[in-house]
């Protein structure tokens, strides 16, 4: 960190190609980071700018939080003045004065705590909700045998993303955050609320606290508190865990590495881009777009939150930590509060969900969202059994606020899924529509939701009781579905590659000089094994949407054979399950090994079902649960404009649609509409937009390519949302 810089000596080194090589899938930091006190000052600052001056660096990539990079502001505001003092000493020549007159810096936020305004996600913010989840998950299971009551203490001194994120992730009974002082009397609220809990039969209470919780008082709110008061007032078994370091710690996740390398490639282009006259910037997400955002606002933005924090002006606080955090807390709320229907007196609508397609984790999540939001908005919500073909063979209940608790952190589909198209079934489908008085429906699926919906809205000419509002919510782990950047599940599945990919590459490295051709899911979509490849630091990627022929495996053999001479012995090559007919993962694995001969051997490994399998990512289950509650609250807006003389009649397009992740916002579009963009031979959207990241893993696995540039972010200022859009907002 600053340290070396002010150090100097061996603590600044150049590296080469291979100095980063293998440290993808190590968690921390391998180039070492220390809190300095030195840098500070004035005096250590001068320092460090003589040791740049040195070596003739004046460009600065800081990776850090808040404080780094208010430091690095700072340190490029002085920089002229340190030249000029260090050229009256008699250190630095006038020639280097010039030719180092100006020092460009950007900045990458690296925080575990996700503190940091202006970005929807800093790095290292999934990884540790990874660890959390982990531990949640394994608690629960004891939790439940012996009927306890489990305290969690995770980190946030001032921010309270991991706290609140982790709540939805594992739908835990009650959350203290620095941001959400609970009311007074909260001691009453929340005790009431566990042992309702236990009345309905829950056999364990999770209760999370951030580290920074504090009263309306500005009294902190301790795990050992919370534990004392529930013993007391309750009698409850109760355990207090504290996850401490766990959370900084472990590989990173695979949407950390992907959101790492395309922060990183940002970061180069704006410092290539950068003149004296621009503004010090960092390089942030916002949905899925790379944008950059002057550094100066995002540190004042931040500065502002603790501010309001501490003159106890929450609600502005939260404004201005940014639209995911502002919806996530209500979203909590909504779904960990009971209530029987009581809210709005009951609507008489009745709203069936059902899972379409291959099962996908976090399918589950999405369903206990859409079941407890329907119960609050006053509906009667009902639960289809297998799909299509289970709705036409009447395999259709009702289903309480009660029977979809501990779904979130379930994998598969507890509802079960088939692929079944409902074309065949029509009449019997409308039967059982019309038997249940069904008004609206709900599938969460794949490309065959979407399929399915296209035939029953056809169908409407035919059966009025497809005259209802739907909505589709994309869930497979191919994110294949048109109108969707994201599908729930594919997060889940690109982890259990990257991990597969880690242990194979360590498999690899042991032997020396082997090649292992790996076969991922996706049906014709590639985005598994190219964003599989991205995270994993594979060297080539076979994709459908990219057509390859005999030279480019050729090209690929030599780029492997050249690579053996170098200290990095091994290869790791993806292959999408459909990628050319002919040159399947056989063939490939054939071609490599005939021709590496003599430099490297070859194994392959196919991943199969494993990828549609496990518990959901913590990605997975707060996407599910987002989406899914907006997509519910779409369908409620929906009847109450449909409903005319005592009964639902929706017959447009825009009543039947699909709310999918687009770049920044979640929208609904008619799947009508989504035809177009849709090839359907081979079931992939005509656009999208991971084809983009394809040089860039190119790139890392030292090709030679253009990227390019068009789409990378443009400096903009840090918007400051109203909070109308909250509603229409991120994830």
């Amino acid at each position: 960190g600053y340290q070396g810089m002010v150090d100097g000596g061996d603590n600044i080194v150049e590296v080469s190609w291979e100095s980063v090589s293998s440290i993808l899938q190590v968690g921390g930091t391998v180039i070492g980071s220390a809190r300095c006190k030195s840098f500070r000052t004035r005096e250590g600052r001068l320092q460090a700018a003589y040791n740049l001056v040195q070596r003739g660096i004046t460009n600065l990539c800081v990776i850090g939080g808040d404080g780094s990079l208010t430091g690095a502001n700072l340190f490029r505001e002085e920089w002229s003045g340190l030249l000029e003092e260090l050229s009256q000493k008699g250190k630095i020549d006038e020639d280097a004065v010039k030719k180092y007159a100006y020092l460009n810096i950007v900045g990458m936020v690296g925080s575990i705590d996700n503190d940091f305004c202006g970005t929807d996600m800093t790095i290292g913010t999934d990884s540790a909700l990874h660890r959390i989840i982990e531990v949640v998950d394994a608690i629960m299971t004891t939790a439940q045998s012996h009927q306890r009551t489990f305290v969690l203490e995770v980190m946030g001194r001032h921010c309270g993303y991991l706290a609140l994120v982790s709540a939805l992730a594992c739908g835990a009974d009650w959350v203290f955050i620095p941001e959400y002082p609970p009311e007074e009397g909260w001691e009453d609220s929340m005790c009431v609320k566990l042992s309702e809990n236990r009345a309905r039969k829950k056999r364990l209470n999770i209760i999370i606290v951030a580290e920074g919780a504090i009263d309306c008082h500005n009294k902190p709110i301790t795990s050992e508190k919370v534990k004392d008061l529930v013993v007391q007032r309750l009698g409850f078994d109760t355990r207090v865990t504290i996850l401490g370091h766990v959370q900084r710690g472990g590989t990173p996740s695979a949407f950390d590495r992907i959101l790492a390398s395309r922060m990183g490639v940002e970061a180069v282009l704006a410092l290539l881009e950068a003149t004296p006259a621009t503004p010090a910037c960092v390089v942030s997400l916002s949905g899925n777009q790379a944008v950059r955002l002057p550094l100066m606002e995002c540190v004042q933005m931040t500065q502002e939150v603790q501010k309001a924090m501490d003159e106890g002006r929450f609600v502005e606080a939260v404004r201005l930590r940014g639209r995911g955090f502002e919806i996530s807390f209500p979203t909590f709320q909504y779904l960990a509060t009971v209530y029987d229907g009581q809210i709005n007196h009951g609507t008489n609508f009745n709203v069936a969900v059902l899972n379409v397609g291959a099962p996908a984790a976090g399918m589950n999540a999405a369903v206990r969202a859409a079941v407890r939001v329907g119960i609050t908005e006053g509906h009667k919500m009902f639960a289809v059994i297998d799909g299509f073909e289970g709705f036409a063979r009447g395999k259709i209940k009702e289903i309480s606020w009660g029977d979809v608790g501990g779904w979130t952190g379930q994998g598969g589909s507890i509802l079960g899924t088939k692929r079944t198209l409902p074309a065949k079934y029509l009449e019997k489908i409308a039967d059982q529509m019309r038997t249940n008085n069904i008004n609206a429906l709900m599938v969460i699926g794949g490309f065959e939701a979407y399929l399915g919906l296209l035939e029953l809205s056809a169908a409407r000419e035919k059966y009025d009781e497809f005259c209802v509002p739907m909505v589709m919510v994309p869930a497979t782990v191919s994110n294949n579905v048109p109108g969707s950047d994201f599908s729930i599940g594919a997060d889940t599945a690109l982890n259990t590659i990257t991990d597969t990919c880690d242990r194979i590459k360590q498999s690899a490295s042991g032997t020396k000089r082997r090649v292992f051709i790996i076969e991922t899911m996706g049906g014709y979509c590639g985005y598994l094994a190219n964003m599989g490849a991205l995270a994993a630091g594979a060297d080539a990627a076979y994709i459908f949407e990219e057509q390859f022929d005999i030279r480019e495996l050729q090209a690929n053999v030599e780029h492997l054979t050249e690579k053996m001479k170098t200290s990095i012995q091994r290869g790791l090559v993806l292959r999408n399950e459909n990628c050319n007919e002919n040159y399947t993962t056989d063939f490939i694995y054939q071609l490599y090994s005939e021709e590496g001969k003599g430099v490297f051997d070859c194994r392959k490994n196919v991943l199969g079902h494993m990828q549609q399998g496990g518990a959901p990512s913590p990605f997975d289950r707060n996407f599910g649960t987002k989406i899914s509650a907006k997509a519910m609250q779409w369908i409620s807006k929906k009847l109450k404009e449909t409903y005319r003389k005592g009964k639902v009649f929706a017959n447009t397009d825009d009543s039947v649609c699909l709310l999918g992740m687009r770049r920044r916002n979640l929208v609904f579009q008619p799947v009508a509409e989504l035809k177009n963009e849709t090839d359907f031979v081979h079931r992939i959207p005509k656009e999208q937009w991971w084809l983009k990241l394809r040089p860039l893993m190119k790139i890392l696995a030292k090709y030679k390519t253009s990227y390019d540039v068009s789409d990378s972010g443009q400096l903009e200022h840090v918007a400051m949302h109203s909070p109308k859009e909250a509603e229409t907002g991120a994830i």
